[in-house]
């Protein structure tokens, strides 16, 4: 246990640097007066993370194992949390005579399914409806993943294997009631689900291929 407090809080501990650099930074007189607020409320979240941080750093020393590992657990939780904001921008806009809702995003501690970030989207135009779902870093995914990397397991229940703006998807549709879904595995890390209800394949498909799937290589 001790060990792996040690190891964690190296890891995490060689973000600091960066950050007090950073913060070094942002003492300069600002140029852009309109970015003022977002720059303070980014800091925000960066000097609660590195406060976390140097508390567990205490911690450990003192030999408070169980208050070091807490705190970086919710350290960990913070960093999630900013990864989840930032991926929102990933989901894509609505379609043409499309409606969206505003982004949601989620970030589960590791006491759930082992953690991970969620970030979704609904459409709607008429009667159809559409949510698009990011999940990423959640140790439950791995399974998941081997299923749908399975051609096998892709034809069953009527699903189809195909390209989808470079990535391999399992596209599955109901001609009977027009619903449907896509599931695509980007970089052994996410899995992006493309859900509808009274919507026509082709938009279903639009919007999984709407994804930016190479910004989502970059988290």
């Amino acid at each position: 246990m001790k060990y792996f407090c040690w190891c964690v809080l190296v890891v995490l501990w060689a973000f600091v640097p960066v950050h007090f650099l950073q913060a070094a930074q942002d003492t300069q007189p600002a140029k852009d007066s309109g970015s003022a607020k977002d720059t303070r409320e980014a800091q925000h979240v960066q000097d609660d993370v590195l406060a976390t941080i140097e508390q567990a750093v205490k911690q450990y020393k003192a030999g408070d194992l169980a208050g070091a590992a807490s705190n970086v657990d919710y350290a960990a939780q913070l960093i999630r949390q900013k990864k989840s904001e930032k991926m929102k921008a990933l989901l894509p806009p609505p379609l043409a005579g499309w409606q969206a809702g505003e982004a949601s995003a989620q970030a589960m501690g590791t006491a759930v399914f082992g953690g991970g970030v969620t970030v979704s989207r609904k459409y709607g135009k008429g009667s159809s409806t559409v949510e698009v779902e990011i999940v990423s870093d959640s140790p439950v995914l791995q399974s998941v993943m081997m299923m749908l990397n399975n051609p096998m397991f892709a034809g069953a229940g009527g699903g189809t294997l195909e390209t989808i703006k470079g990535q391999r998807a399992i596209v599955k549709y109901n001609k009977g009631n027009h619903s449907g879904d896509v599931n695509i595995v980007v970089a052994g890390r996410f899995m992006v689900t493309v859900k509808g209800q009274r919507v026509d394949r082709a938009d279903l498909v639009a919007y999984a291929g709407a994804v930016d799937y190479q910004g989502l290589t970059k988290y």
